[in-house]
């Protein structure tokens, strides 16, 4: 009997353990995310936890009986990926875990404050690109009140880059949207939503709203300048004006007046004679003052000289302000830094693409015949300089200020237009695809991003960058602007037949030649591996059979 009663007695203690555990995982959180607390605050939720009805006794019996472990894995505090918490029991013999995935989004734990508000969790804006810093809100998918589950969409977010869908992390309610549809240039963090666990306090945060220091203590005001000091006035004898000295007000020459030059102007303006004004300025000198009290003793304004014919006023232009959508933003910003940072130089090369359209077209024959999609000339340029950057790897490297780092994998962004702007999907590994494959990609990816539907993985890694205006747009030659990190891109024209001798004495023929400009940053590609790569891509377009060994 006696040891039941103790399994009795310690069954009813650990009743709480639950709720003690989703607490202290919410503190960890706390602690680790780069919203933390300070310490101060820290002993608070410490006391928050252990407000739960135990005992001193038997919280050190809990504490002795649970152990925290933590499995993090990021560089920092402020770049956590992941984190996984683990309780174990050693009494039990059983574990239990619990799992919390921070993946980029921004959670934070709210706790049962004096205003009443139950435990809710406040959702920020994710960062879901690397360079992305602020958001809009697309639409949300979830309306208030909604019952949410781990894996379901809350909303889509318009990034730097593209549209992309946030998920949900946490099972619960969606209580309250801070943000609605629409919502434009949400800094990365901000508080978009508050969910909670229990469906009925949902409509404890009908008219919440987040307070302005969220997270850690209140930002510390900044100290009001002082006041200076006020200054008594000083009442200062009125001095009696100086005598002046009594000069002749009359010119020193009968002949001559003298005046200033804007006096003299206004006066021709007015048709007002000179010599009937007497002058105030020095030496008897006439100034504009005395012309305009000569004008205002005859009635009349000082105004603008009358021309013979009367100005017209240009008629005001008609515009329209169209609103920076978040790629023209985040373009502009990074072409702007390009131009500023990267030292450019530019080589351009006539290449011969008669073979090159001989095969194009026995090579879509055979994928019409076999119903695959058309090969283009862009696909063909883009297999071409995979191939060139992997013969002069030096030209498939990117500029830190430690080192310059060489890469291994041949990634190409293509240039893609689009009535949201220009993105640049990115064709992973083309050195070693074929050009069906490429072909294929290269098709599927610009529908995404005219669809404005690419993922973070169709845009990030590319090593070099390809841009052709000459087949849509029959652009002859063009410098293109270097996409940083990376130390190069190829502008690639349209191709015109010329003239060019024949074999024999004064035969002639008509040849195609297609003009491609390298950019290249010269920190990392010297003049001569520029040139170095020109040659072995010129070698590839003009005889596209090596491409295919």
């Amino acid at each position: 009997m006696a040891y039941a009663s103790q399994v009795i007695n310690h069954s009813r203690k650990l009743k709480n353990v639950p709720n003690l555990l989703r607490h202290e995982n919410a503190i960890w959180v706390r602690w680790i995310s780069h919203d933390a607390h300070p310490s101060a605050g820290r002993r608070e939720d410490i006391k928050k936890v252990y407000r739960q009805g135990y005992e001193p006794a038997e919280r050190e019996r809990i504490s002795e009986f649970l152990t925290c472990t933590i499995v993090s894995s990021g560089s920092s505090k402020n770049n956590l990926s992941r984190m996984t918490m683990k309780f174990r029991n050693p009494m039990a013999g059983s574990l239990f875990n619990r799992e919390l995935s921070c993946s980029q989004l921004h959670l934070r734990r709210g706790f049962a404050s004096d205003s009443g508000l139950p435990p809710h969790q406040e959702i920020g804006m994710p960062s879901l690109s690397p360079t992305m810093t602020e958001g809009n809100i697309a639409k949300w998918l979830k309306k208030e009140g909604d019952k949410i589950t781990p894996g379901e969409v809350l909303c889509e977010v318009e990034t730097d880059k593209a549209t992309v869908e946030m998920e949900c992390m946490e099972e619960g309610y969606l209580a309250k949207i801070i943000k609605g549809d629409g919502s434009k240039e949400i800094k990365v963090g901000e508080i978009i939503a508050i969910t909670v666990e229990e469906e009925e306090d949902i409509a404890k945060f009908k008219d919440y709203s987040p307070s302005p220091s969220d997270a850690g203590a209140s930002a510390q005001k900044k100290p009001e300048a002082p006041t200076p000091p006020k200054q008594e006035a000083v009442e200062k004898p009125a001095s009696s004006p100086e005598p002046t000295a009594s000069k002749s007000s009359s010119p020193p020459s009968a002949d001559r007046i003298f005046a200033s030059p804007l006096a003299r102007k206004l006066a021709e303006d007015h048709n007002v004679p000179l010599s009937s004004i007497k002058g105030t300025g020095p030496e008897g000198r006439i100034v504009k003052a005395d012309i305009e009290d000569y004008l205002a003793s005859r009635g009349k304004e000082v105004s603008a000289p009358v021309h013979k014919s009367k100005d017209t006023v240009p008629a005001a232009l008609d515009y329209v302000d169209i609103p920076h959508s978040q790629i023209r933003k985040i373009t502009a910003s990074r072409l702007l830094f390009s131009k500023q940072t990267i030292p450019h130089y530019y080589l351009t090369v006539d290449t011969c693409v008669d073979k090159l359209m001989n095969l194009r077209s026995q090579l879509n024959s055979l994928q019409e015949a076999s119903g695959g999609k058309r090969i283009s000339v862009n696909d063909l340029v883009i297999k071409a300089a995979a191939l060139a950057l992997k013969k002069v790897p030096q030209c498939n490297s990117s500029w830190t200020d430690d080192y310059i780092r060489q890469y291994n994998n041949v990634n190409i962004n293509v240039a893609v237009q689009t009535d949201n702007g220009l993105y640049v999907p990115v064709i992973r590994d083309a050195d070693k695809k074929g050009l069906s494959k490429i072909s294929e990609d290269v098709k599927l990816l610009a529908q995404k991003a005219k669809e404005n539907s690419l993922k973070p993985d169709d845009y990030e890694g590319g090593t070099f960058t390809v841009s052709n205006l000459g087949g849509p747009f029959g652009i002859k030659q063009f410098c293109a602007i270097i996409n940083p990190p990376q130390a190069g891109i190829l502008a690639v024209g349209s191709a015109e037949k010329r003239v060019v001798p024949g074999s024999g004495a004064e035969q002639f023929k008509f040849t195609s030649f297609m003009s491609v400009t390298l950019s290249c940053d010269h920190r990392v590609i010297d003049g001569a591996i520029g040139a170095e790569w020109l040659k072995a891509f010129k070698g590839y377009i003009e005889n596209p059979e090596t491409m295919l060994l």
